[in-house]
């Protein structure tokens, strides 16, 4: 398959996941494969198939904030074919504005909840009043110099 991210790219069949609702705005890209960054880079893209114009850039939340650990509503449990949300994996969205890396922002709102037994996937969201949209990942260095 040809991407526009990675050139042409060999898929396979076993590493599709298959999104159980769409994300909002791309209702045509439901297939999706992951792709790392690089070998030492804790990056991860989520190329859509669907789309080869189409890859979300993520990170696994735990590596920005250790303790988050957002409640999945057992009906997106049930959606996902499993029994509680320790037999997810949870990737978060980035955005990188082009050119200004310390500006990135993760979005803590809505993760992307994967069932990796099953390759099924899907964007939970969360409370708005708990979670931020647009969390800013690189906290500028507020220390004054003496």
């Amino acid at each position: 398959m040809m991407t526009a991210k990675f050139g042409e790219i060999s898929i396979d069949a076993d590493k599709i996941i298959t999104m159980s609702t769409p994300f909002l705005g791309f209702p045509e890209s439901r297939r999706f494969v992951l792709r790392p960054h690089g070998p030492e880079s804790p990056f991860i893209w989520l190329q859509s198939l669907d789309d080869p114009n189409l890859a979300f850039v993520t990170i696994n939340p735990v590596l920005l904030i250790p303790a988050y650990r957002p409640e999945i509503p057992p009906m997106i449990l049930d959606e996902l074919a499993v029994k509680d949300a320790g037999q997810l994996e949870l990737l978060v969205i980035l955005t990188i504005p082009q050119g200004r890396i310390e500006e990135m922002t993760a979005n803590l709102l809505g993760p992307v909840a994967i069932n990796p037994g099953k390759r099924i996937a899907k964007q939970v969201p969360l409370d708005p009043t708990r979670y931020d949209p647009c969390w800013q990942v690189l906290v500028p260095d507020e220390q004054t110099n003496p």
